[in-house]
């Protein structure tokens, strides 16, 4: 095999401690916690740090989530766990718990994580829950690794978190209660050496898949090789070694030679170790002749301890490695350190990261040249668009087989530059440029093989990608990420640029609406934590191929612009459903979780609304019709009809009347048979309210014609009432005193006329003379005598407020005739009368 030695120059930030990135367990459970266990943020309740020296007893029942860290408790004590039946989350991390009492936990069958971390307990409680998950008991003072058989019920313990300062060593029965247990990690060890290790301790537990060993073994590396063959034994295939080396460790020997015979552990991190140079060359000869696929160095402190540098000789062997990563590196001396090793060793190498370690410039012909790399992760370094392009490089291949590449958390400005240079990577689909100092101000010319592009977090206080970002952009992009780039709108014709785009990434700007007929090709869209207060049906109508929408932590108003979304969507779309979606307004729901609003169908869906109304409007109707029916609404309303059109019409006779004076009120026409009821009730009930009436038996003056006495009576008075009957048809003087009247009501005053019909009288009935009378009822309203005496009352006021219209102004005792008005008597009855 050739080999290609390169003298590698890496510039690091040596003035500074550069950015660590340990692995923070305890808020690794909190979000496997969280995400597992809480149903709704009502049920979550975080007490940390209010100076609790007991667990409160009025905590909800329905509680799921509960922190007390950071309380000086002492001791947990079974009386406020009693009624938290629902309890799936416990962490009570640094409350200088000492003791546990005997049935805390009892009435919480259904707890799922239990972090009591970093307290006081000098031993490893008993415990019995079924359903325990991740158990962390890391950071007490116990001196045994011993657990008790209570631990045997702990059927679904994934992971079992143990470690102490006060315990240096493990026994061989230590871990016999988790032998048959479904225990797949273990993070074991307190950060001190252990001067004793049992062989056969770890064996035990088959079914482990990964172990963490927070253990340093500078001064005893035989106890180190004996445990990596315990591991051997068991399933682990992820090994994690933490401060395995502490600082100015100087290593003899070859302790990791017992790699090359474990064919199981395909993954190795180290993390928080100090290596030298000389120390690399042989850890890196058993890593390229193990079964390992992928190394992790995170926090690692580098410290070249030989004259010439990293030297790495050849090995004529084909490596198994595909992944190397470095996340955070620092280099203890001040200079650059110097590496020689043979690029074809790495040729099948896929994934290579290089984040946090400083580096300003990418080496020409080195990283660019690898023939298998898949993936190149630069992130949270100090590149520059320069830097990982040098003007210096004559490149003659440039990543050959590249397609992700993330330059995140570095110094890049130009897009236009960056889009012309990936020009040159044939096969790049996917660029990560978030939280760099991206500018728009030239046209961006991209090559169509990307189709992944993220600009993510690219909003500086004077520099917003904003809304004219989509310009910039290819128009062959499939996922795009645009969150917090400043955005404010988003409309249909900035989708319509990307006819392929599937995946469009905007949570954390300042969006307002989701536009209807947004793109026909979006599968998935994420939009939380925007200016949105509903999602209408009509907007996710637009989306037909949407499979996920991640829209929570948004300003939701709760009404019915919202029921839909609350009671009709498929919630499977909803990745963050139930958790991140909570009442903005109105006030009187805020912060109550969309899950738990509650609003009826009834008052949001108009066309029930309608549909419920009209027959409970028509029942209602049909209801008061009845009961109007049946109380004789009908003569009452022709009563108050009259009634009413009487005040109307008396204004209107004011002028016309207000010259004229009555001796009056009226003339009373009736048949001498009907002379029985007008005597008895007629003219009792009006003359006692003070009415005065001309009744020809008393008011006619004796020697006169009759026919002028019926005249002077109409002329005198200011309405003329007629009895109707049977009788009065067939008299012949009622005749004429309807005559009478009946051309003078022409003449002078149009509602002079009064009707009272006494008794029906069919119309068959009415002898041809009386067909005037016939007219006249069929055209002006007539009081009809009522025989239920409630009903007599109503006539009597009708028939009083008709007669009385003109009384307190125009009626005097002696009336003058009218002088203007036409003759009563026509020139063709004149002989008739002599």
């Amino acid at each position: 095999m050739a080999i290609k030695s390169v003298q590698v120059a890496l510039l690091f930030w040596t003035t500074a401690l550069l950015s660590w990135r340990t692995f923070c367990l305890a808020e690794l459970i909190e979000d496997q916690g969280y995400a597992s266990c809480v149903t709704s943020r009502r049920r979550v309740q975080n007490l940390s740090g209010q100076n609790l020296t007991n667990v409160p007893l009025d905590l909800n029942n329905d509680m799921q989530y509960l922190d007390l860290s950071h309380n000086p408790l002492v001791k947990l004590q079974a009386a406020p766990f009693q009624r938290l039946s629902q309890l799936c989350f416990l962490k009570a991390t640094s409350c200088g718990l000492r003791v546990i009492n005997p049935g805390v936990f009892v009435h919480t069958p259904k707890l799922k994580f239990l972090n009591i971390s970093n307290n006081l307990l000098d031993y490893i409680p008993d415990l019995s829950l079924p359903l325990l998950k991740i158990l962390d008991l890391a950071g007490n003072q116990y001196d045994s690794y011993q657990l008790p058989d209570t631990f045997e019920t702990l059927t679904n313990l994934s992971a079992l978190y143990l470690g102490s300062e006060n315990t240096l060593q493990v026994d061989f029965n230590d871990f016999d209660s988790l032998s048959d247990s479904s225990l797949h990690h273990l993070i074991l060890g307190g950060g001190v050496e252990w001067q004793r290790y049992d062989r056969g301790s770890l064996t035990k537990m088959k079914s482990l898949q990964r172990i963490t060993l927070k253990v340093p073994f500078c001064e005893n590396l035989d106890l180190f090789e004996n445990l990596l063959e315990d591991v051997n034994e068991t399933q682990t295939t992820h090994l994690e070694l933490v401060n395995v080396l502490p600082d100015l460790c100087n290593v003899t020997g070859d302790p990791f030679r017992n790699l090359r015979t474990m064919p199981l552990v395909t993954h190795l991190t180290i993390v928080n170790t100090w290596i030298n140079s000389s120390f690399m060359m042989i850890f890196l000869k058993n890593v390229f002749l193990s079964n390992v696929r992928t190394i992790i160095f995170t926090n690692i402190t580098y410290s070249e301890d030989t004259p010439e540098g990293f030297k790495f000789p050849t090995l004529n062997h084909t490596m198994v490695l595909r992944s190397v990563k470095f996340d955070g590196l620092k280099h203890h001396q001040y200079k650059y350190p110097s590496i020689e090793i043979s690029v074809d060793m790495f040729s099948k190498m896929d994934y290579l990261k290089f984040s946090g370690t400083g580096m300003n410039t990418v080496p020409c012909n080195l990283i660019s040249t690898l023939p298998s790399l898949e993936t190149l992760d630069l992130s949270n370094n100090v590149l520059s668009d320069t830097g990982f392009w040098p003007s210096i490089c004559s490149y003659t291949s440039v990543f050959p087989n590249l397609r992700h590449l993330s330059l995140s958390e570095n110094r890049f400005v130009d897009l236009s530059f960056i889009a012309q240079q990936t020009h040159q990577m044939k096969y790049l689909e996917s660029l990560d440029l978030s939280f760099n100092s991206i500018v728009l101000d030239k046209p961006c010319f991209w090559p169509i093989h990307i189709t992944s592009l993220s600009l993510s977090n690219n909003n500086l206080s004077n520099n917003n990608l904003g809304n004219k970002v989509f310009s910039f952009l290819s128009q062959y992009l499939q996922r795009i990420v645009l969150s917090k780039t400043g955005i404010t709108a988003l409309t249909q014709e900035d989708l319509l640029q990307f006819p392929m785009l599937t995946h469009l990434f905007l949570s954390s700007n300042s969006i307002k609406v989701i536009p209807t007929d947004l793109s026909p090709t979006l599968v998935s869209l994420y939009i939380n934590q925007n200016y949105i207060t509903s999602v209408s049906r009509e907007s996710l109508a637009g989306l037909p191929s949407l499979r996920t929408l991640k829209a929570g932590d948004n300003p939701f108003v709760c009404s019915c612009d919202s029921y839909w979304f609350i009671t009709t969507l498929n919630k499977s779309l909803l990745p963050d459903w139930p958790l991140d979606y909570t009442c903005s307004t109105p006030p009187s729901v805020a912060d109550l979780p969309m899950s738990e609003y509650r609003t009826s169908r009834m008052s949001c869906e108009a066309w029930l609304q309608a549909a419920v109304a009209l027959p409970v409007t028509m029942l209602i109707m049909l209801a008061l019709c009845s009961a109007f029916y049946a109380c004789d609404g009908v003569w009452y309303t022709k009563m108050l009809w009259m009634w009413i059109r009487v005040k109307r019409r008396g204004q209107k006779q004011a002028n016309l009347l207000n010259n004229t004076t009555f001796r009056y009120h009226s003339f009373i026409s009736y048949s001498h048979q009907d002379s029985a009821w007008v005597e008895s009730k007629l003219v009792p009930s009006l003359e006692g309210a003070g009415l005065s009436l001309c009744i020809h038996e008393r008011d006619f003056v004796p020697g006169q014609w009759i026919v002028d006495n019926i005249i002077n009576c109409v002329e005198a008075s200011y309405k003329t009432l007629f009895v109707l009957s049977n009788h009065f048809v067939q008299s012949e003087w009622c005749n004429y005193e309807l005559f009478f009247a009946q051309h003078r009501a022409l003449d002078a005053q149009q509602d002079s006329l009064v009707f009272i019909l006494l008794e029906p009288i069919p119309t068959n009935s009415l002898p041809k003379k009386f067909l005037k009378l016939r007219r006249l009822l069929m055209q002006q309203t007539y009081l009809e005598w009522p025989k239920d005496e409630r009903k007599q009352q109503v006539f009597w006021v009708n028939l009083r407020s008709m007669l009385q219209v003109a009384d307190h102004r125009i009626l005097k005792d002696m009336a003058l005739e009218l002088t203007q008005s036409a003759s009563l008597i026509p020139d063709d009855l004149v002989p008739l009368l002599k």
